[in-house]
């Protein structure tokens, strides 16, 4: 296998999102390419039983058995035998926290609970307010009494109907009309609209169709995790597993030793954790990383022109009228989400706080305190969560901030904050705990990253648009840290969940080196077809800059998505209805100027370039630094997708297979918006880690010299063991519109480690003159280069 002699790690993965347009057996045809382009293991999305025509595999309805739909448990063990066959190992993404409910009865476990309620032998498994009364379902339309007045039973009375919803009777409550058999179930059908304020079930965020499961209870651990286990067991292709939002767990660290335990210290454990800048992963906690967001922000930012930031900014305000930090947006957008879409999980927590004051302190605190302190408490953490004992500066930062904006809470909040430190295991830490990470995930990504949109390439999960880029001296110092503290945890650059892809991100980073081209232009298209929202606009513009050429079908929406979870005009919950079609007509007026078309393709021309150098660059320095890099599917070409669902499109792999023949018969393609330099670039990082991994280990900068040294970034690894000398070197070009209007490299060089002069750039296949080579002659054909020296 593509691993090393001492553990399960691989030199790369390669993402695939499995569904029924692309199952185990397609997946199994792939894994040839996959093995030529050099990746070291198939990084699979959630292969459990899971709701029909799921393209992502997180709604899972049956954990105990894998998805029929994707191939079943023979096309999974043809997968694997695929995989074994050409020496590549298999990454499994799994989902802990949740389970799918939107069809109950595709969920064993969810019809049960509906059947006995709480005597249901699997009323524990689910994280149930029991005593709040019968189990609300928020499905029906808004009119509440209209709907259940539309309720009918099955032929055989068996099943209550809501339209193309069904829903158990229990024995023994069926007779009358079917409201009168409603009122005799366990649970009750009630308005979407009730969900946010009163469901007496936890789910994931604020989506009612993913019921919380109580996996921190060693049966339901057995239960949820026993198919998954029995592959890590059985297969030795299956070197490890990625957690899904392990924040969403009562007890994370708890959850991650008794999976740990279960897989072994060999196999390979990521959690899809977001990091907050500078915050580092629980020292407790027994994984080898997470999925990459931090390094997705810090490769990126070094491609961001830190001197665009002012004009920008000027701009955003002008344009919004409102001159408002990202601080302040988030932070209403927090308080936002907290009490509107998440007023239940808030209320439940607050609850338990009265609950904890009264119970281990006798103290009473008045009513109308404890929701807004526990809303300002929540809405002040600096990070998605603490995780008491550990992470105890956070949670003393939320209260400070709390305080700040609440100064008539202090008691109450000094009060809340004791109570959480005397018992940090304790139901209330718990709740509030899973909630803060609901409140970040909510009000900042999915709220406050449409809103404030100065400069949408830095609105990314696991950034911080405040942030105007990262300077090479800070990019080092998180690798170094990377590589000391967790060698073995996963970078990115592109996933499933980022807002936009890593191409899209790369030519938007051009903006922030001519932001006054960019503002002239933006001004003039924007007067010309305004959106309803003015933040809207510098989304929307800089979105179809940054996805050309993109349809008018899916330009529209990505923006009616946008909209909405920009909550300012129109939203999921409260639509407008003029709103959301003046919105989806946009795409096809501004597409349909052929005057305007023209201005468009030629600014996207006129930046291009620069933007496939930066894309170049940030794959090369994810590909050679520290951690395991993941691809995601299809981005060893340009490819220029926006958030999911759109990032989920089919991928040509035909197209990816022909060009990667032509360049293993020595093709060297010109950079333009076929892709092959990118795929040239990949395969040749990726074939390097997997067949020289030795070359993989150390770190240290390599600093050029001369003047446009700062427009270069290098970095040297492989030192071994007794050998100070490296043997591999990276370097990518930065800020190309800059480099080219000062004329170019000049005299700029890299002065190579160790004065060596046996050094050979692998991407063209040629030698490096010198130990000091000129970056004009380095750099001539590709704005990046990989020097190995020989074994």
């Amino acid at each position: 296998m593509a691993v090393d002699a001492t553990s399960s790690l691989p030199s790369s993965t390669y993402r695939l999102q499995l569904s029924k347009d692309l199952t185990f057996g397609e997946a199994a045809e792939l894994v040839d390419y996959l093995d030529t382009l050099g990746v070291g293991a198939l990084y699979a999305s959630p292969l459990l039983e899971s709701g029909s025509d799921s393209n992502h595999g997180y709604d899972v309805v049956d954990p105990t058995r894998v998805s029929a739909e994707r191939g079943g448990e023979e096309g999974r063990r043809a997968l694997v035998a695929a995989l074994r066959s050409h020496g590549l190992g298999m990454l499994i993404d799994i989902v802990p926290n949740h389970v799918g409910v939107e069809v109950a009865s595709a969920n064993p476990w969810w019809w049960d609970v509906l059947v006995h309620g709480r005597a249901s032998r699997y009323a524990h498994f689910f994280d149930i307010d029991w005593d709040a009364g019968p189990l609300l379902l928020p499905v029906l339309d808004a009119d509440e009494q209209k709907a259940l007045s539309e309720l009918t039973l099955s032929a055989d009375g068996t099943e209550l109907c809501y339209y193309e919803h069904a829903y158990p009777v229990a024995e023994g409550t069926g007779g009358g009309t079917p409201r009168d058999v409603h009122e005799r179930q366990h649970y009750r059908l009630v308005s979407w609209r009730r969900g946010a304020a009163e469901l007496t079930y936890r789910r994931f965020f604020d989506v009612s169709t993913l019921a919380a499961v109580r996996v921190e209870e060693p049966e339901v651990f057995e239960a949820t995790h026993r198919e998954v286990l029995r592959w890590t067991g059985e297969d030795d292709v299956v070197i490890g597993l990625r957690v899904d939002h392990p924040d969403g767990l009562s007890e994370p660290g708890g959850y991650l030793h008794r999976l740990r335990a279960a897989i072994g210290p060999r196999s390979w454990l990521l959690v899809e954790k977001i990091l907050g800048v500078g915050e580092a992963l629980p020292a407790s906690w027994p994984v080898d990383g997470t999925t990459g967001y931090d390094a997705l922000r810090e490769i990126g930012g070094v491609f961001v022109d830190p001197s665009g930031a002012g004009l920008l900014t000027q701009f955003a305000a002008e344009h919004t009228g409102v001159k408002e930090s990202v601080c302040a947006v988030e932070h209403r957008a927090r308080r936002e989400v907290a009490s509107t879409i998440l007023a239940a999980e808030v209320r439940r927590t607050a609850r338990e706080c009265v609950t904890a004051l009264e119970h281990c302190y006798a103290l009473t605190v008045p009513a109308e305190q404890v929701v807004p302190a526990i809303t300002e408490l929540l809405c002040g953490f600096p990070v998605y969560r603490s995780y008491l004992p550990e992470g105890r500066d956070a949670l003393d930062t939320a209260v400070a901030v709390a305080r700040t904006h609440r100064p008539d809470l202090a008691e109450t909040l000094a009060a809340v904050h004791a109570a959480l430190l005397a018992d940090p295991r304790g139901e209330l830490a718990t709740r509030l705990q899973q909630t803060s990470g609901m409140i970040m995930a909510k009000g900042v990504e999915d709220t406050a990253f449409y809103r404030w949109n100065r400069f949408v390439a830095l609105n990314e999960v696991g950034g911080d648009p405040a942030r105007f880029g990262v300077s090479p001296t800070e990019l080092h110092a998180t690798a170094l840290a990377r590589e000391a503290a967790r060698p073995a945890t996963m970078t990115s650059l592109s996933t499933h969940d980022t807002k936009r892809s890593e191409d899209v991100r790369a030519r938007l980073a051009v903006l922030s080196e001519i932001p006054g081209e960019w503002v002239e232009r933006m001004r003039r298209w924007s007067a010309r077809y305004p959106l309803p929202e003015r933040s809207l606009e510098l989304l929307a513009w800089q979105s179809l800059i940054g996805a050309w050429p993109i349809s008018a079908e899916r330009m529209a929406a990505y923006l009616g998505k946008a909209s909405k979870e920009a909550k300012l005009v129109t939203s999921h919950v409260e639509p407008v209805a003029e709103v959301d079609e003046s919105i989806a007509a946009w795409p096809g007026q501004v597409l349909g100027d052929d005057g305007l078309v023209a201005e468009i393709g030629a600014f996207v021309d006129r930046i291009a370039a620069a933007g496939w150098s930066n894309s170049l660059g940030q794959k090369l320095l994810q590909l050679a630094g520290p951690g395991v890099p993941d691809i995601y599917q299809g981005t060893e070409l340009f490819e220029y997708s926006l958030v999911d669902p759109d990032n989920r499109r089919p991928v040509d792999f035909a197209a990816r297979r022909a060009l990667l023949g032509r360049l293993d018969e020595g093709w060297l393609p010109g950079i333009d918006a076929e892709g092959a330099a990118k795929l040239l670039v990949t395969a040749s990082a990726a074939r390097l880690r997997r067949y020289r991994p030795e070359l993989f280990a150390g770190y240290r900068p390599v600093p050029a010299q001369g003047v446009a040294a700062h427009h270069a970034v290098a970095f040297a690894r492989g030192a071994g063991s007794g050998d100070r000398i490296s043997r591999l070197v990276a370097v990518a070009t930065r800020l190309p519109v800059g480099l080219a209007a000062r004329g170019g490299w000049g005299d700029t060089v890299l002065p190579l480690p160790g004065a060596a002069t046996d050094w050979h750039e692998i991407i063209t296949d040629t030698p490096v003159e010198g130990s000091a080579p000129q970056l004009s002659r380095l750099l001539a054909r590709y704005p990046v280069a990989l020097l190995v020296r020989p074994a």
